[in-house]
């Protein structure tokens, strides 16, 4: 072996450990953080709430990028096709990785194989209202009334294959009740027709919800989940309400392109989940009605096969099938 290739050799082994430590800081650069709806929405909210906060417990910066389109189809491909290495991640949410799954049959993404779910951020609940005019108080009221008037009722949702809309074809189902569906382009142009009074109810998040029931030109009923929700507490639950395990939720999480290293998994995981049980992010996040609920990666994991599972039932059963 000559002198120079000794010397190479040398350096190369020098040089090693030194690399490898150098490939185990993460990060060591700004996060792209890509939000699959249009800047100045809750979803948007959420994500600048969230990383602004996240990024002082990972010691980098995030670049939040809104990639709005196709139903968050769009930002779900452009994550599934970056590195797996922790500096492209995506807030997914109940329509790209719930109610979409559930509904399209020509969706450009797998939910489960191409991303590594990293932890939940949180959720917040649907709440069925009603037009305050209508003559009713409670969801056993809204039930009798819309029995007594099967082709006189619709209600709006956020279009198709939303969680507005899965949830309405949910109690329609476990009601026994025939309400007509109007379908609209956005939660903000179906509030203008219930405000209006061209629909009757609706199911909307509870964050959109808020300022129409203050205001007194809507009414609510009951909220999904399991508990009653501390900014309404006053209003029941649809499971107090004669609904057994109905639940839908509003729900935003984080996941990464698949074959995201797990060193990298757990650092984002374990800064996530300590940055959501801060009080200063906890009162910001109320402002969209949003309860943190960290969760460990195989529980998140577990969470979005639930959820598409119990979605795709529902859509089966009530024959929603949509093709883009």
């Amino acid at each position: 072996m000559t002198r120079l290739r000794r010397r190479a050799l040398l350096a190369a082994a020098i040089a090693l450990p030194h690399a490898a430590r150098a490939q185990a800081v993460f990060p060591s650069r700004p996060i792209r953080y890509i939000v699959p709806v249009a800047a100045g929405g809750g979803s948007d909210f959420v994500a600048r709430a969230v990383t602004e906060a996240w990024s002082h417990a990972l010691g980098q910066g995030f670049v939040v990028d809104n990639i709005g389109g196709g139903g968050g189809a769009i930002a779900c491909q452009t994550t599934a096709r970056a590195a797996p290495d922790g500096y492209t991640l995506l807030q997914g949410y109940v329509a790209t990785h719930g109610t979409s799954p559930a509904t399209r049959t020509k969706l450009p993404y797998d939910a489960i194989r191409d991303f590594t779910p990293v932890g939940m951020i949180g959720a917040t609940p649907n709440v069925l209202v009603v037009n305050a005019t209508l003559p009713v108080a409670t969801v056993a009221d809204f039930v009798a009334y819309v029995k007594r008037t099967p082709a006189g009722l619709s209600y709006g949702s956020a279009g198709q294959g939303s969680l507005t809309h899965l949830t309405m074809e949910l109690f329609k189902q476990q009601a026994g009740a025939f309400i007509v569906h109007l379908p609209y382009r956005g939660i903000a142009p179906a509030f203008n027709d219930l405000l209006g009074g061209q629909t009757q109810a609706m199911f909307p998040g509870l964050a959109a919800a808020m300022p129409h029931i203050r205001s007194g030109r809507v009414r609510a009923l009951a909220v999904t989940g399991a508990t009653r929700h501390p900014l309404m507490e006053q209003v029941p639950t649809m499971i107090e309400s004669g609904f057994t395990g109905f639940d839908a939720t509003q729900w935003y999480g984080v996941v990464a392109p698949a074959g995201l290293a797990a060193p990298v998994l757990r650092t984002l995981n374990d800064t996530l989940n300590a940055t959501l049980a801060q009080s200063v992010l906890r009162d910001r996040l109320s402002g969209e009605a949003v309860q943190p609920m960290p969760m460990a990666p195989d529980a998140f994991a577990a969470f979005i096969r639930e959820d598409i599972a119990r979605w795709t039932k529902l859509a089966r059963e009530r024959k929603i099938e949509l093709d883009s």
